[in-house]
């Protein structure tokens, strides 16, 4: 044997032993990813919330590119091929799009079982309403470059709609997210009047809701009076904080706690009622998240400062008996994260017989606490009232009176489209399209 011969099967042996495990880290990936979808479609989390990957099967050639651009490991490939494993997941940021190198994958709201309305708009952002514009989240577009992109247009497009006299306000804005912050820095470079309403007591929008530490993902885009913006991968404290320095430096004015009731059409002005009062303006935008607003119990005591509608840091509820309301996910984590705090005295009430439609992780969580004595479950339950010191809560037809020191409520919301409607705005409802 040459010595050639003898080095080429010495590299030939290297090769077989990387590609051999590079296969097996391949098939137990795969496998891993495949599990992952099994449990997804067992807990019925298959569809999508809003914007989401959809794979060109024919053309993905399952590198798994897609698969680790996405923070929330929400695609994994399975088969060979692209697939959204925990669709819950999704947030449609579309770093998996950008990702793939044959590009087979586009975006597109809605699943063929889960139509999701989108309003229809033109392409400065004007709704089939001559004056009301749709920037950000309810218009389909999540992307916080996207979005603050969407109101600085909007707010460019609608001044020549401005200046009435008699009329409160140039322009109404409604929502604090990446487009309501936006438009409301354009409107200041362009000496508009503006009034900005937030109906929590938050700015940043969707991302406000999300984890400690949650990744958001974005890349450059521009603000009025602050210029160029670049953000990669952030956490969600330092986007938040970003977007209190913007408002700190730049006095842009926003009305929190201030939700919007209902627009009414006067003969060229708007009239926009709150529930502080109402408002009239030559135009509005419509900067709205598709959280909604939060679904209530509609029971005496509710208006108590005690009762919330979302958990934003389980430490504050340390040594407290706290009631959660709510069967999904949101709700089977707030009483899994209360339940880790010392002392902390936790009840779970859903009105139904049992979770159906929550991720199995969380279902297994919610099961060793309470074993281990740390909550306990009311199935089969309704809140009746809540007062300072105590919750009464009917469970399995049984009235019980219970402590209670903090309510918080995980229902979901009520997006407004039937108000919207109400005043002629269109909507597709988008099956899988974009």
């Amino acid at each position: 044997m040459s010595v050639f011969d003898h080095y080429f099967y010495i590299y030939l042996g290297l090769f077989a032993v990387v590609a051999t495990l590079y296969l097996n880290r391949r098939r137990k990936k795969q496998q891993s990813h495949s599990a992952q979808l099994e449990q997804a479609v067992q807990s019925g989390l298959t569809e999508p919330p809003s914007l989401h990957p959809v794979v060109d099967l024919t053309r993905c050639m399952g590198s798994g590119a897609c698969a680790k651009a996405c923070p929330e490991h929400a695609l994994g490939v399975v088969n060979g091929k692209a697939v959204l494993i925990n669709a819950a997941h999704c947030i449609g940021h579309g770093a998996c799009a950008a990702a793939c190198p044959v590009e087979a994958i586009k975006l597109v709201f809605g699943t063929a079982r889960r139509g999701v309305d989108i309003p229809n708009v033109t392409p400065q952002f004007e709704s089939n309403v001559e004056g009301i514009f749709i920037a950000g989240e309810l218009g389909g577009m999540g992307l916080i470059r996207k979005a603050a992109e969407q109101g600085l247009q909007a707010i460019r497009a609608l001044r020549k709609k401005t200046g009435a006299v008699g009329v409160d306000y140039d322009v109404v804005i409604v929502g604090c997210g990446p487009a309501g912050i936006s438009a409301g820095l354009c409107a200041i470079e362009h000496q508009l009047r503006y009034r900005l309403i937030e109906q929590e007591d938050s700015l940043g929008g969707a991302v406000y809701h999300y984890p400690r530490q949650k990744v958001a993902m974005t890349s450059s885009f521009k603000l009025a009076l602050i210029g160029a913006v670049k953000f990669g991968d952030v956490h969600k404290e330092k986007l938040l904080q970003f977007w209190q320095d913007v408002v700190k430096k730049t006095g842009l004015q926003i009305s929190f706690r201030e939700r919007m009731e209902g627009i009414e059409r006067g003969k060229g002005y708007f009239v926009v009622r709150t529930d502080r009062g109402s408002y009239s303006a030559c135009t509005v935008v419509l900067a709205l998240g598709r959280r909604g607003t939060p679904r209530k119990l509609d029971v005496p005591g509710e208006e108590s400062h005690k009762v919330v509608y979302r958990l934003v840091d389980p430490v504050q509820y340390e040594g407290q008996a706290v009631l959660v309301v709510g069967g999904g996910d949101s709700a089977l984590e707030a009483a899994i994260s209360l339940s880790m705090q010392v002392g902390t005295d936790v009840t779970l009430s859903y009105r139904g017989a049992s979770f159906s439609r929550v991720k199995q992780r969380n279902r297994m969580l919610l099961e060793q606490q309470q074993e281990a004595g740390r909550l306990r479950v009311l199935l089969n339950s309704q809140v009746l009232a809540i007062a300072e010191d105590h919750v009464e809560v009917k469970h399995d037809q049984t009235p019980l009176r219970m402590r209670n020191d903090a309510v918080i409520v995980c229902a979901g919301g009520l997006l407004p489209i039937p108000l919207l409607q109400k005043i002629g705005i269109e909507f597709e409802t988008k099956f899988g399209t974009e």
